[in-house]
This record gives C-alpha cells, structure tokens and sequence, in this order.
C-alpha cells in the first residue's frame, strides 16, 4: 500500500524525470548500507536464534559500534556520489536519504533480535509500521497540496519521521522483554564482532551491487538517464514490494533452518521443498499475469509513459521467480555458514551484470537494464540450487519437475485464450490461486508439519 498509495502517487504528480533522479539516489544510497551492518543482523538473527541468553549482552555494545560504523557509510556515500557526479541538490537529498538508512538499519537490527527470540508476530508487526506511518504521513500532504507544489523532499522526510517512530516502539518492545542493556563500546568486542560478520558483510554487499546499481548505471551512462530510471522505477517498484513480502518468510525461515542445522534434523529437506513450492509457485504464478497484463496492470497506477515501461516490467516479474529460489535456497546455505560458495556465485553475478548493463543500457535502457536483472538472478538461482542439492537430495524430484512443468503449462494456455481485460486478472489469480493447491505447490498440511515442531 505504501509502495503504490505513496511512491506511485508521487511518481504520477513529479514525472519520470524527477523521480528517476530520486531513484537512482535512493539506490545509491542501498548500495553500501552493508557498511553500517558489516553482516551483523543475519549474524545476530543466526545466533540468538542458538543461544538467546546472549541477547542483553550484546544489544547495549553494538549500538555504540553502530555509530561509528554509520560515520564512516556516510563518508564512503557521499564520496562515491561526488566521484560520480552528483552536486548540489542531489547531494543534500542523498544526504536525507543516508540518515534514513541509518534509522532503517537500526530498526533492521532491532528486529533481528526479535526474530532470533521467535518473537515472529511483534516482528511482523514492526515490518510493516514504517509503511503504515508513511501512508499518514505523506498521503496527508498528497491530499492537501497541489501537483505544481508537491516536493520530493516532502516524501523523503516523511520516511524519516516514519523510520523514528518505528526505532522508538521497536526498541521498546525489544527492552520490555529482554530489559534495559546498558550502552558501551569496546574495541575487542567490537573488532570481535566484525571479524565474525565480514563473510555476512560482503555477501550483502555483493548481492546489493548486483540488485541496486542497474537504476543508478541507467541514471548515469544512458543519454536520458533520469527518464530511462524513472521507467524503471515502474517495473521495480512491484518487484520490490514482491520481495520484501518474499523477506518477511525468509525471516522466518532463518532462524529454523538454523535451529535444525544445529540439532541434524532430518526434516530440513522437508522444509525446504515446502518452502520452496510455495514461494516459487507463487512467484510463476505472478509473472504469468504480469506478462499477459502488463500494460493493464501498470495503468491502474500509473498516469504516464505505461506502454514504455511495460516491457521492462515483464522482464523484472520474471525475475522475481529467480529470486524466489533464492529467498529459500539462499536462506539456507546462510544458515549452514557455507558463506564461502554465496560470496563467489555472487562476485560472479556482479560481473555478468554490470557487464550486461554496459551493453545493454546505453542502447535499450529501461529494457536492457531488466534484461540484465534476469539473466543475473537465474545464473544466481540456479548456482544454489545446484549447491544445496550436492549435500540435501530433493524430495521426490521427479514429482517436483511435473508439478511446476504443470503449473507453467496451466499458466501459459488460459493467458493464450484469455483476452486483456480488467476482470481477468481476478480471474487468473482465482485460476493460479487454484492451481497451485491442486498441484500441491501450496500444501498446508505438509507447512504445518514442517514447521510445527521448530517455531
């Protein structure tokens, strides 16, 4: 809701210009977060998720090593986007947009301590508050001002009062169960700490390079940068709300896999196959609608530039089905440590893609820059699931080729018979709702089951 309610409507009003300029800085600003967590949370999440004793312990130390590490983001940040050209305005909005980070990135950590507790529902909870706040927040001064008046400061310091109020429950919460932890800063702690996380650290930073810099390549290196990001922006908006919804499982599905790691429990396997349907199904399920309703779909909410922006956002849903696998295949491998494997499928990911995006963008821009993003995440997918299936064999694997070969072939023949109409996209969705509990890609006997003894 935040996402179409708030960015789409502030898209709409500015143009693909303007917010083109925005997104690119925004992904600019993701793109070495990894700085001021060096790995931490997964770190945290994996091994409170083991030894919850250790919670007050470490809470109070690093919120002092947060500090420091949020200076030096914000130098390496701001260098970056001067040695790349950005000045004056984009600066000082670049600038918002790195402070925010630091809130988000303090809220992340909070909430990685919850999710190693299993406090999964005031987890979830806090998700999604900083949505809820922003839709106050911002969608009041949408409702209240003109298009010509509007600002995209406006939305960038509304993110910032909702990422505040977020911390402060959060941590609130988080203080209630554990009790109040004292703060300090030592070094031999701290050093200790990030020895630990490094291998986290640049296995984030690697996949943050191969998600993030294809809005920034289009801004800088296409000859209508800000225009090209902004179309892109389209396609990418619904894809990253697909997968931070894809986030919220795959926060759920780390700490158990650890938890199982830890104590040999033979039904991982089981786990991971139930896990995997569901997301994946789902995600087949998505790109089908979206490639046969693009246009329709992206004119309920966008007001300009839709036919534009459709090819681009066909390629980007397909995409969203590599990142399913890796949702689940890569929570995994996380949990097992086998970071080692995750840090060179993913350096090799960084190379395919930014040397995709320097062949394709300044030719197809939005179009080439998607391109590269599907080409990406499959080589990536694919290196992990053939990973884990070296050490986990898959569970009737004949049985899961037929379902998903079903699944794609449903799919495919009703998007051929069907017309692009409105009503059929609640139809596909009843339809692909339908088939995946029929090809029991979504059994929720067997998630029970998996789940029920571990949560």
């Amino acid at each position: 809701m935040a996402i179409f309610g708030i960015d789409a409507a502030v898209q709409n009003r500015l143009g693909s210009d303007t917010y083109g300029l925005y997104f690119s800085l925004l992904n600019l600003s993701y793109l070495f977060t990894i700085v001021m967590d060096l790995g931490i949370n997964n770190y945290t999440t994996r091994n409170v998720a083991q030894y919850p004793k250790i919670v007050p312990s470490y809470l109070g130390k690093i919120f002092g090593l947060r500090l420091i590490l949020f200076v030096v983001y914000t130098l390496i940040t701001l260098g970056f986007g001067l040695a790349i050209g950005y000045r004056d305005g984009s600066i000082y909005i670049l600038g918002i947009l790195i402070f925010n980070q630091f809130l988000n990135t303090l809220i992340l950590y909070v909430r990685s301590h919850l999710g190693g507790l299993h406090l999964f529902r005031t987890d979830a909870i806090i998700s999604v508050l900083d949505k809820f706040l922003l839709i106050v927040i911002c969608g009041y001064l949408l409702l209240t001002t003109s298009d010509y008046f509007f600002k995209i400061e406006w939305l960038i310091w509304s993110q910032t009062i909702a990422y505040a109020i977020t911390l402060v429950v959060g941590l609130s919460l988080l203080i209630k169960r554990i009790g109040l932890p004292k703060l300090k800063f030592k070094w031999v702690f701290s050093y200790a700490i990030i020895r630990q996380s490094l291998p986290f650290a640049l296995l984030v930073l690697l996949m943050m390079m191969y998600t993030r810099t294809d809005s920034i390549m289009l801004e800088r290196i296409h000859e209508h940068g800000a225009y090209e990001a902004g179309i892109y922006a389209k396609g990418f908006r619904l894809l990253d709300t697909l997968y931070m919804f894809g986030m919220l499982f795959a926060t759920l599905l780390l700490p158990v896999f650890s938890r199982m790691i830890k104590e040999k429990s033979a039904e991982i396997g089981f786990l991971l196959e139930s896990a995997r349907d569901l997301l994946m199904g789902g995600g087949i399920v998505i790109a089908f609608i979206a490639a046969h309703l693009a246009t329709l779909l992206l004119s309920w909410i966008y007001t300009a530039d839709i036919n534009e922006a459709a090819p681009s956002f066909m390629l980007l849903m397909w995409s969203f089905v590599a990142m399913t696998v890796t949702l689940v295949y890569g929570t995994l491998l996380t949990a097992k440590g086998d970071l080692r494997f995750l840090n060179i499928s993913s350096a090799i990911g960084i190379v395919i893609n930014i040397g995709l995006n320097y062949l394709f963008i300044p030719k197809y821009g939005a179009i080439g820059a998607a391109s590269s993003t599907l080409v990406t995440q499959s080589f990536v997918a694919v290196c992990q699931i053939v990973r884990v299936h070296q050490s986990i064999s898959p569970i009737q694997p004949l049985r899961t080729v037929l379902k998903f070969s079903a699944l794609v072939l449903s799919m495919y023949l009703m998007d051929l018979i069907l017309p692009e109409k409105g009503w059929v996209f609640f139809l596909e969705c009843f339809a692909g709702l339908t088939f995946l509990f029929a090809f029991r890609l979504i059994d929720i006997p067997r998630i029970r089951l998996a789940f029920s003894e571990k949560l």
